[in-house]
């Protein structure tokens, strides 16, 4: 995967990306924005926001900023925000998901929906979206996984050759999400058709960790982690 294959796929999908994938993806979608957006006030940023079907589920008090990589996905997600139709959007911005152009501990809340397979490098990603979250606040992925059942991995495996021209990779690995002390894995769920999809959730922490057998471990903010 690289960027320039990835804004072709998605220049292919905008101009009916909606009518196939959203009643597909819009279980995922609800449960990510519920579990993101869970309080009065907070700035959640939304990356590969694409067209924007998200956008209408965030509270209107909050304060939505999305990125993508597609200028054309972007644009249908901007005539959708268009004349303040959708007031919890703060703004929508073409940038690279692997090198957010945000400070530190910028949003209460970071959801990445259906990207990661996308992404170049899924481990840049999740350290992004890590280091933008503050403290205490939840990141949240969504994204089809490596299917366990025999043909259906077979199937994904074969279909890996075509990753560039279908603008994702078809067998990601849940494990190939990486996971640091202070961005603990809270749950794993099922979502979409047939629980195909499988949404993660995570949060950031400076407190201690609980661990088996009530031990602890004390973890520090994503802010203060070297790189």
């Amino acid at each position: 995967m690289d960027l320039s294959s990835i804004r072709s796929a998605y220049r292919r999908y905008a101009r009916y990306y909606d009518r196939v994938f959203g009643p597909i993806f819009a279980g995922g979608r609800r449960m990510a924005v519920h579990l993101v957006n869970n309080g009065p006030g907070q700035r959640i940023l939304e990356v590969g926001v694409g067209t924007g079907l998200s956008l209408p589920e965030y509270r209107q008090d909050a304060r939505v900023v999305g990125i993508d990589i597609s200028p054309d996905m972007l644009q249908l997600a901007r005539e959708r925000a268009r004349d303040g139709a959708l007031p919890q959007v703060e703004a929508l911005l073409e940038m690279d998901a692997e090198a957010l152009a945000f400070p530190d501990n910028s949003f209460d809340g970071v959801v990445a929906m259906y990207v990661a397979s996308v992404v170049p490098n899924p481990d840049k990603l999740m350290a992004e979206m890590r280091r933008v979250c503050v403290p205490g606040g939840d990141v949240v992925v969504i994204n089809h996984f490596a299917s366990r059942h025999p043909f259906l991995r077979r199937l994904e495996q074969m279909l890996r050759p075509l990753s560039r021209l279908m603008g994702f990779r078809p067998d990601m690995e849940l494990d190939s999400l990486p996971e640091w002390p202070d961005l603990h894995r809270v749950a794993v769920h099922k979502t979409n058709l047939f629980g195909y999809w499988k949404l993660v959730h995570y949060r950031s922490s400076d407190a201690p960790v609980p661990l088996q057998g009530g031990e602890t471990v004390a973890v520090k903010a994503a802010a203060d982690q070297p790189g």
